[in-house]
């Protein structure tokens, strides 16, 4: 099986000059957006979605200037959407590291997300490609329908397969569809050849196919300490149903599990450790034992 950087071996030199332009269109004059987008782009993912661009946009008549605009669109969407995730998820790390709510709380999260997608919207409007537009908002509302049937199926635990292939073409195949249509498009294509490389050739089973494929390399890497996790959490809600624990000390124990979580991810990053998630990672420690320090004085004072 070819990996990601023999695949991406064709368009190595586009890639390369995309990622400077993706970097310089977050750009901020607010010093907080600054520290956490540098954050984000130190800690790129695979750049598949950019790929397809740049792959459609060889095949439907070559590689331009326009070609890099949608790449950064659709990435800086797809950034947007992850930071999104993690709050809606409730989900403290992303890519190995900490996600941005972990570090900075789900208000920043939200607002840089927001800006996110404000960017990418004003780096169309501002070249005039309203063409990604149309494609992107469509992708956008498919984004976000696959989402909220996610969390509704979920909440009622009735998910059956038809569902969960629905839920996987709108949230995964809808972008991946955009990107190739992105792609075309900047290449100028016409109509019919944008629609064929949305629908027939990557529209359908490759997106599937790459989502089932990040399902199993989530269980394959998954971390012990998940399943640890899970049996705490089954004992300490035994505990507090049967009398045995307060809430306050159940509380205190899913405090002291979390941070043993954080500072063995910490210790599994081998040192590729920032200085604001080992500041936030000290702030936790910190916050857990002054609330127990203060629910045991008030006991005291009672």
């Amino acid at each position: 099986m070819l990996s990601i950087n023999e695949i991406k071996k064709p368009i190595a030199a586009d890639i390369d000059v995309f990622e400077g332009k993706f970097k310089a269109s977050m750009q901020s004059s607010v010093p907080l957006l600054d520290r956490i987008t540098h954050y984000i782009v130190k800690r790129k993912g695979k750049q598949i979605r950019p790929m397809f661009v740049f792959f459609s946009a060889s095949i439907c008549g070559g590689i331009n200037e326009s070609t890099h605009r949608g790449a950064a669109l659709v990435e800086l969407l797809h950034t947007a959407t992850l930071i999104h995730d993690d709050v809606v998820d409730n989900s403290y790390q992303r890519r190995g590291f900490f996600s941005i709510n972990a570090l900075w709380k789900n208000k920043i999260a939200v607002l840089v997300g927001d800006y996110l997608m404000s960017k990418s919207l004003l780096l169309s409007i501002q070249h005039d490609d309203f063409r990604f537009l149309k494609i992107v908002s469509e992708a956008m509302k498919q984004m976000i329908e696959g989402e909220l049937l996610q969390v509704e199926k979920v909440r009622k635990m009735d998910i059956e397969e038809p569902i969960y292939y629905e839920v996987i073409r709108k949230k995964t195949a809808s972008l991946i569809a955009s990107c190739c249509e992105c792609g075309a498009a900047s290449a100028g294509a016409d109509d019919a050849t944008i629609e064929k490389m949305k629908i027939k050739i990557f529209g359908g089973l490759l997106a599937a196919a790459l989502a089932f494929t990040s399902v199993a390399e989530a269980q394959t890497n998954a971390p012990v300490i998940n399943h640890r996790h899970h049996r705490q959490e089954r004992r300490i809600n035994q505990g507090v149903r049967s009398g045995e624990l307060t809430r306050r000390e159940a509380h205190h124990l899913r405090d002291d599990e979390r941070r043993i979580a954080r500072n063995e991810r910490i210790a599994k990053a081998d040192g590729h450790v920032s200085r604001a998630e080992r500041r936030h990672l000290r702030r936790e420690e910190n916050r857990t034992s002054r609330a127990i320090y203060r629910d045991k004085h008030n006991d005291r004072v009672r």
